[in-house]
């Protein structure tokens, strides 16, 4: 690999490991207040779970961001699959800032859905490019369908 690969690959796990940590800062502080005060689904996973599927996940993403942005710029379909990758990555900073920051499973609700949208058509767009890149999203999109029916699960018994 590349001395230029091996900068990438760093910095391809950082942003998206930063992503997280910044979703953390408006979930954290939720979780023994707002949130345990929640009526929540029977298939709520414990609290203990989310964490560290996060992290799995972060790193899996930040994979492949790094096989997508490994390729030139002026390879077929990078530029748009970086370009969705960012939106989902905002998307799902959003969320947290929606879900424990607003205290808003409504609106939650309604950003996941454009969230898990935006993650279906980066991995379309990033298994144009690198069909491992593309693979390594589909944990993370099955993960954002399952917390899509925990968010509308937990609005509809709190509304």
């Amino acid at each position: 690999m590349k001395k230029s690969d091996i900068l990438k690959l760093i910095v391809s796990l950082i942003i998206c490991q930063l992503a997280g940590f910044v979703g953390s800062l408006f979930t954290t502080p939720s979780i023994p207040t707002w949130y345990a005060s929640l009526e929540k689904p029977s298939f709520n996973p414990p609290n203990w779970v989310f964490s560290p599927v996060w992290i799995s996940l972060f790193v899996v993403m930040g994979i492949s961001l790094f096989l997508v942005w490994q390729k030139s710029l002026h390879y077929p379909g990078v530029r748009g699959a970086l370009f969705w990758f960012a939106i989902q990555l905002f998307l799902n900073m959003l969320w947290s800032v929606l879900f424990f920051g607003l205290k808003s499973p409504l609106f939650a609700f309604v950003g996941i859905i454009f969230l898990w949208v935006a993650i279906f058509l980066t991995l379309i767009k990033s298994f144009k490019v690198s069909r491992l890149a593309g693979v390594l999203l589909v944990p993370y999109i099955c993960w954002v369908s399952f917390a899509a029916i925990l968010n509308f699960s937990i609005w509809s018994l709190n509304a």
